[in-house]
């Protein structure tokens, strides 16, 4: 096993009843984060950095979302 191997995507654990998928994308610079959102308490919790469109669907994959419906929030 390579040290360096790509892991395939885990699911993530939250519960999209309680969280929602988003991007918050910096202003300045165009950075992706991808985050999850409590819809209760409004919190964000940081997931994964957006570094191209793979990363993206990685992202996607694991919590189970369509890339197209995901907000963006800056």
């Amino acid at each position: 096993m390579s040290l360096l191997s790509r892991r395939k995507p885990q699911p993530l654990r939250f519960p999209p009843e309680e969280y929602e998928p988003l991007l918050r994308q910096s202003i300045c610079t165009g950075e992706k984060t991808a985050c999850v959102r409590e819809r209760a308490t409004g919190r964000l919790q940081e997931v994964q950095l957006i570094r191209d469109e793979k990363d993206l669907e990685a992202f996607c994959a694991a919590c189970g979302a369509d890339p197209a419906e995901i907000k963006t929030i800056y």
